[in-house]
């Protein structure tokens, strides 16, 4: 089966290469352009180029702009592709390039759908405390994630898994579900399940301003942030130490229940650990990384400062 792979994330270059070990005929790979990154704002590529380049460097890689635009349209027709695989591409991709694979085109997204349709289905499920989420493949139209079903299944997601422990879990059932598929297209036993769209929810691209912690919500809110957000690009809150301001990350953290104290009071700072009060209950934070610094545990962190130190709010 002839492929074109649409993708740009660690996510999806995680897939790309379990796609070209399995001896699956990638003709071509398309992914978003190189960006300024850095505090030098040097060229970037995305993580699916990075990995191409290396496991499959015959196979030639394309970066436009828009891979809807009309000077686009020819480079794709000429691979005479089966099948379109998108896996967090990054671009709503539109319909007279969904229509040129024989067999059709397809997406991978790390949600139940249709809950979490967007681009953050794995962080927005993990902010609202979801015990359970999954991969569902989709058949594509231009509408986002919306799609009839081909394939879904679920996990559980353990009350204290974090993003960089759940994403390499769903990835391996990504790639699971994806194999099952294109053997379902070899063999002409595809089933198509459309989806409920009065039951869909959103997952918008997190944003800066959703990564400060606001210690007056509840503390299992504030850790389901946490979570959300580690290893990177991590939830943060601003402390003083001395009359110097600097920002914490926070990667790791559990809920103490059974604290009454005004929300960013810090109710120990020492031997017992760094537990901060919330609108309902405490946090105990486990592992940090102070502005400047590399991450560490909340012991080395304490050990290492030598002036009074106050959590701002």
């Amino acid at each position: 089966m002839k492929i074109v792979f649409f993708g740009t994330s660690s996510f999806a270059a995680r897939i790309l290469e379990k796609l070209i070990d399995s001896g699956h005929q990638v003709l071509a790979i398309v992914t978003r352009p190189d960006r300024m990154k850095g505090r030098h704002l040097q060229p970037s590529p995305p993580p699916v180029k990075e990995i191409a380049s290396r496991i499959c460097p015959q196979v030639p890689i394309f970066q436009p702009e828009k891979a809807s635009a009309p000077e686009f349209t020819p480079v794709l027709l000429q691979f005479s592709a089966d099948l379109f695989i998108v896996v967090a591409y990054g671009e709503i991709i539109k319909k007279h390039i969904l229509d040129m694979p024989k067999l059709g085109c397809i997406n991978i997204h790390a949600s139940l759908l249709p809950k979490y349709r967007g681009a953050a289905p794995i962080q927005r499920c993990l902010m609202s405390g979801d015990k359970e989420t999954g991969i569902t493949i989709i058949e594509m139209t231009p509408q986002m994630d919306a799609g009839d079903v081909l394939a879904m299944e679920s996990i559980l997601v353990p009350e204290e898994m974090t993003f960089g422990e759940l994403e390499p879990k769903l990835c391996d059932l990504s790639v699971k579900l994806l194999f099952n598929s294109i053997r379902d297209f070899e063999n002409n036993k595809v089933v198509r399940q459309p989806q409920d769209h009065t039951l869909a929810t959103l997952a918008p691209k997190i944003v800066p301003e959703e990564e400060k912690i606001d210690w007056n919500k509840s503390a299992r809110q504030v850790h389901n942030l946490i979570r959300a957000l580690s290893p990177a690009p991590c939830a943060w809150a601003q402390i003083s130490i001395g009359s110097e301001l600097k920002r914490l990350k926070i990667k790791k953290a559990k809920v103490v229940s059974g604290i009454s104290a005004p929300p960013g009071t810090l109710i120990d700072f020492g031997k017992e650990g760094w537990i901060v009060a919330c609108g309902q209950d405490g946090l105990s934070l486990l592992e940090v990384q102070l502005e400047g610094k590399k991450a560490m545990s909340v012991g080395d962190c304490i050990r290492g400062i030598h002036l009074p130190v106050e959590m701002m709010h």
